[in-house]
């Protein structure tokens, strides 16, 4: 059974599914974000409970392929080395597989917090969109106005 899954999940097939796989929870996040279905899907723990049995599904793919899991570690040594290990398949894809996790993790959590702070969506469309996008930046134009939404800085929210 194992076999014919891997057969089928081939790391290019794992890649489309996964980048056509989080749309629907960004345009559910961007159109509809006071949704009941919006707190079900997106905003709770459920498209990382996807994503991490990706992630743990190509944790054991390339353990039984052989993969030197000691190798990511070189990632700390210096630029080339990182750019070294960017050019192996299986970094690439856990990589991206947490590089969207992460997003889709900001995402929700600034559109909750905006939500607290009864702001429009209209004013949180541009971070979301940005943070699907590039993540932190999309993070720090949401800081920027929710200091100047709220009217104070805290940095413990």
């Amino acid at each position: 059974m194992i076999e014919q899954i891997a057969a089928f999940f081939t790391i290019e097939m794992i890649y489309l599914w996964i980048n056509i796989g989080v749309i629907p929870f960004w345009l559910i996040l961007i159109i509809f974000p006071q949704s009941k279905i919006c707190g079900l899907l997106v905003t709770s723990v459920f498209p990382f409970f996807i994503l991490t049995a990706v992630y743990i599904y190509l944790g054991y793919y390339f353990y039984i392929s052989g993969y030197d899991f000691d190798y990511n570690f070189t990632l700390y040594l210096g630029l080339y080395d990182l750019r070294n290990l960017f050019e192996t398949e299986a970094f690439l894809i856990m990589f991206w597989t947490h590089f969207l996790a992460i997003n889709l993790f900001c995402g929700a959590w600034i559109m909750k917090d905006s939500q607290k702070l009864f702001m429009s969506r209209y004013i949180v469309f541009v971070p979301i969109i940005l943070t699907y996008f590039i993540g932190p930046l999309g993070l720090v134009v949401y800081w920027i106005i929710r200091i100047f939404y709220a009217k104070r800085i805290n940095l413990l929210d």
